[in-house]
């Protein structure tokens, strides 16, 4: 099964979407709750990163019988230093969306707390491709 969200940059009222639509399937594919929970976790963080960071983003979604496989790709500034990225607390989020409760640096380093296999790929003023694997 195979899916797509769009991602539009800066509108948090939409954030979550996917990721509520995904949790919303694989309850009824019968997956385990833990599951769910991680994969949700991951891709809110993943969607969230996307709405305040990059101008707009598409999740494309590959849902097989024993895993997820998530890829979000998004066009906006990049990422620099993906291994300083990755650190807990470690946020270029700007005033604005630390306001609105976002922007703590917790997004990638929780990706990675809730993924089986997680690889980025990014290129500064080109934008960012995250890529997710949870197995059920």
């Amino acid at each position: 099964m195979n899916l797509e969200f769009h991602i539009e940059g800066g509108n948090f009222s939409r954030a979550g979407h996917a990721s509520s639509e995904i949790k919303k399937m694989l309850k009824q594919l019968g997956v385990d709750s833990r599951c769910i929970k991680n994969i949700v976790i991951a891709m809110y963080e993943a969607e969230v990163n996307v709405v305040a960071h990059a101008f707009e983003g598409l999740i494309q979604v590959h849902i097989e019988s024993d895993k997820i496989t998530t890829v979000i790709s998004d066009k906006g500034p990049g990422i620099a230093d993906v291994d300083l990225a990755m650190q807990e607390g470690y946020s270029t989020a700007s005033k604005k969306v630390r306001e609105m409760g976002f922007g703590a640096g917790m997004g990638l380093p929780n990706i990675k707390k809730n993924t089986d296999e997680l690889t980025i790929e990014s290129t500064v003023n080109k934008g960012t491709t995250v890529k997710m694997v949870n197995h059920f």
